[in-house]
């Protein structure tokens, strides 16, 4: 349910969370060229067979039905919730056991966290079966309740480290807690982001050096890292066996200093071509290059600004006029938090669009610079960049022509259609400008 989601990534920060073969043994560097070059239909725009057009239709419906529901499902559960008074029931059931406040949230949270979790489990099922049902999913029941319940763990870790701190600003200064909680965020934020990589990511996935299972890949790599003035080691590649749970293709980066990282998932490395891989790592590596990490923390200091500073507004104005009602002593009650929860689901829910128009943002980009690094590497790259594209929307059956307002709210890749596009008509190479990032 998008409620917990949006509360693990939101509440990590308020203490102090996107959303990518054998191995080989010759050394010998290939020319990307050389390398893998299967690909021979020429793409003009993104287009599916009848069959998986019509599978791509059903699934577009599917999912948007899903969505729309589950913000609404979102709402209703905390809702109700509140006119339940689960909240005070837990809070008592927590003053029961301990007169400290520490152990109560010890208590209360977990409890209320799956709660919630529980009420909103049928989706995430009907979600997985969904997946299975076409074969974007190969993971079974069994390991998925697993990645489920781990996920769940962390969330309450979090989520309760997020909570004390919350309450005990909100103690100490009544007035202020929005701000102050809001700069324990920022820290807290990138530390979450610094030990993903090392620590909740090997959790759900394994993976390997990329020099292990792919070296001539790796040594063709490096040439596209020469072609835009940047070393990244090999000991900063690695391969994510995505095959063990999902069939479709995807890399990405991740990580802050140390832990910075590019990750190819082992079904783009095993079925694309070489250039085609290339220009993925290409992308991502433009997310490496143009500091996009670092510019969503920004962005996320910024948006999280007017989202506590609105917040704790709302949460007063609710608690003014429902606390009676719902049996919340005041806001430092633990019983307070479900509607801290309702605020920030409905915060999230209004800034979604604002959030995705700054991902596709920072997608375009790196799509800029994935076809420039590869500009002169490999014949004719933008028609690769494009089979690219192709191959990524059949995999995971993208639909041609989604309701452009879906788009603007929610999704935060550019359409697989406008994607290909400008793929295919980028060519600033013999303009007065010239390119944008690779001169």
């Amino acid at each position: 349910m998008k409620t917990v989601a949006f509360f693990l990534v939101f509440s990590a920060g308020m203490v102090l969370f996107s959303a990518f073969a054998g191995a080989q043994t010759s050394r010998e560097t290939p020319s990307p060229a050389q390398a893998r070059t299967d690909h021979t239909e020429q793409i003009t725009e993104y287009t599916l067979p009848p069959e998986k057009l019509a599978k791509a239709e059903a699934l577009y419906r599917t999912r948007t039905v899903l969505y729309l529901f589950g913000m609404i499902f979102g709402l209703v559960v905390l809702w109700v919730v509140l006119r339940l008074r689960i909240g005070p029931a837990l809070r008592n059931f927590a003053e029961r056991i301990s007169h400290n406040r520490f152990l109560q949230t010890l208590i209360f949270v977990p409890l209320l966290v799956l709660l919630i979790a529980m009420a909103s489990s049928p989706l995430d099922i009907y979600e997985h079966h969904i997946s299975l049902a076409y074969g974007l999913s190969v993971q079974s029941w069994a390991s998925w309740a697993g990645d489920w319940l781990k996920g769940e763990a962390v969330l309450v870790v979090i989520a309760t480290l997020a909570v004390l701190g919350l309450f005990r600003i909100i103690t100490k200064s009544p007035r202020r807690w929005w701000f102050y909680f809001w700069l324990i965020t920022l820290p807290f934020i990138v530390l979450l982001v610094f030990v993903a990589p090392v620590i909740l990511d090997p959790l759900f996935n394994t993976f390997v050096p990329l020099e292990q299972t792919q070296p001539l890949l790796v040594n063709a790599i490096e040439q596209v890292t020469a072609r835009g003035g940047l070393n990244i080691p090999p000991d900063r590649m690695f391969e994510m066996k995505a095959s063990e749970k999902v069939t479709t293709y995807n890399a990405y980066v991740t990580g802050l200093g140390a832990t910075k990282r590019v990750v190819v998932w082992d079904n783009t490395a095993r079925d694309m071509t070489t250039p085609e891989i290339l220009f993925v790592f290409g992308h991502e590596m433009g997310h490496y290059v143009l500091n996009h990490i670092y510019k969503g923390l920004a962005f996320f200091a910024a948006i999280s600004f007017a989202g506590f500073w609105l917040g704790r507004r709302i949460v007063i104005a609710m608690l003014s006029r429902w606390s009676e009602e719902w049996h919340i002593r005041n806001i430092t009650d633990l019983a307070s938090l479900p509607v801290f929860l309702l605020v920030l689901t409905m915060l999230a829910l209004v800034s979604e669009p604002v959030n995705s128009t700054f991902s596709r943002h920072l997608e375009h980009q790196a799509d800029i610079y994935g076809l420039e690094v590869t500009h002169g590497l490999f014949p004719d790259n933008l028609q690769v960049a494009a089979a690219s594209f192709q191959k990524l929307g059949e995999k995971s059956y993208d639909y041609p022509t989604p309701n452009p307002l879906l788009v603007f709210w929610s999704y935060d890749h550019p359409t697989i259609q406008q994607r290909i596009r400008f793929a295919l008509h980028y060519d600033p190479w013999d303009t007065p400008a010239g390119a944008k990032y690779i001169k």
